[in-house]
């Protein structure tokens, strides 16, 4: 039985990606920052998996709740194969970088990137021991070409730095038998984030070339196959996930 620590696991694409994991025999780790009833809500849903999931409350702008998890998840379950990097800050109110506060510019870079770095830092000793690993970090549509996005400036910024540290870190720890690579999701949004690709089929959408919406099964599926132990000639790669929506370059 292999580990994942999934940051955000408790819902919407961290849960699809955490249930993926139980459903293929993997115990998972999985964090919530606030919302602590809808994460408990992940052991009514897998009333026979309560010896494979552990929930931790974390806030991934601290170092020390981080290093806190990958203790919990170590103590526990005794190793850590999958590092998912789900959670990361975002600003809803649309604004000019020039509009941004210091305390929300600091939010986006540590939740979005010195996250990754620390919790790279934490695991990557016993992931070595292993001579095995698995570290998927999240982008946004156009991370991998370093796309501006207005009004999204902080968080694309935080993101863009994050392919660059997907690809150092699969060049570093290759030798290692360690992978690591970006998800890209595309146009998923609220109840999409828990759908399947059936349920997403059921809803037409214009706007996106293969005529659906994306799901968080859509990015369950991509990790999966990311995370699988023959995979290894995967790494430094970033997965768009949306659809045809990048070919057109264009932002939902």
């Amino acid at each position: 039985m292999r580990h994942a620590l999934i940051t955000a696991g408790t819902k919407g694409l961290g849960k699809m990606v955490a249930s993926r994991f139980l459903k293929n025999g993997h115990s998972v780790t999985v964090t919530y920052h606030t919302d602590r009833k809808k994460a408990y809500q992940l052991l009514d849903e897998w009333p026979g998996y309560h010896d494979r999931i552990q929930i931790i409350r974390t806030d991934v702008t601290k170092q020390e709740d981080l290093n806190h998890l990958v203790t919990e998840a170590l103590d526990r379950f005794g190793r850590i194969d999958f590092l998912i990097n789900n959670a990361g800050p975002y600003i809803f109110t649309r604004k000019k970088l020039a509009d941004y506060t210091q305390n929300e510019w600091d939010s986006m870079v540590r939740g979005n990137l010195d996250a990754s770095f620390h919790l790279f830092q934490a695991v990557i000793p016993h992931m070595r021991k292993q001579k095995f690993g698995r570290i998927i970090h999240y982008g946004f549509q156009g991370a991998g070409s370093a796309s501006g996005w207005i009004y999204r400036s902080a968080f694309a910024a935080a993101k863009v730095g994050l392919v660059s540290l997907t690809k150092s870190i699969a060049f570093e720890e290759a030798e290692n038998g360690i992978t690591s690579n970006m998800v890209c999701p595309g146009n998923i949004a609220g109840n999409m984030k828990e759908a399947t690709i059936a349920e997403s089929r059921k809803i037409p959408d214009a706007d996106t070339p293969i005529g659906r919406s994306g799901t968080g099964e859509d990015i369950a599926r991509t990790i999966e196959f990311l995370c699988g132990e023959d995979c290894d000639m995967v790494t430094g790669a970033v997965y768009e996930v949306t659809g045809g929506l990048d070919v057109i370059h264009r932002h939902r």
